[in-house]
């Protein structure tokens, strides 16, 4: 009978998971292009490919802290679109996602607790063994944990725009 009430569908959101893939698709480009291959782990691990000295420079100044902007916003969207949730869950994502990417920068300003708690045997698993080089050699920048919370706040405000609505009747 009401028509005009909307409610969130329980469907994935495609649009959202595509929003965050194509996220994810732009700043590795940032890696493989302006950034050395022996510095980025999934660039000089897996893939094996670089573009850093075939172009010039290509995203500057941004690009020091594009990759942390795109890294939430693209998380956030990717598991909000799985998750299919209303403004409630994206609000929850959101914060996770945001407190997730702080803690990690942090961690590389104050690098003891992270280095002593990071067990022995992620050393041979994929992703999980560059943990303490992260830790070690990354660089503490205020501008990255702006680009976070920027992201984070761009991604709850997408979230908003493309939520999918199913009529109730």
């Amino acid at each position: 009978m009401q028509e005009n009430l909307k409610a969130p569908n329980i469907k994935t959101n495609k649009i959202q998971v595509m929003m965050g893939l194509a996220g994810l698709f732009v700043g590795s480009f940032v890696y493989l292009i302006d950034r050395p291959p022996n510095q980025t782990y999934f660039v000089h691990v897996f893939f094996n490919i670089s573009l850093y000295n075939l172009f010039p420079i290509s995203f500057g100044f941004i690009g020091n802290m594009l990759p942390d902007f795109l890294h939430v916003f693209s998380f956030i969207l990717i598991t909000a679109g799985l998750a299919s949730c209303g403004k409630r869950g994206f609000l929850i994502i959101c914060t996770g996602w945001l407190l997730l990417d702080i803690a990690f920068e942090l961690g590389q300003k104050f690098q003891a607790l992270p280095l002593k708690i990071i067990p022995g045997w992620f050393v041979g698993i994929p992703f999980l063994e560059n943990s303490k080089n992260y830790f070690l050699h990354g660089t503490f920048d205020i501008r990255d944990l702006a680009a976070v919370a920027a992201g984070a706040l761009t991604a709850y405000f997408v979230l908003l725009k493309t939520m999918k609505r199913r009529k109730i009747s």
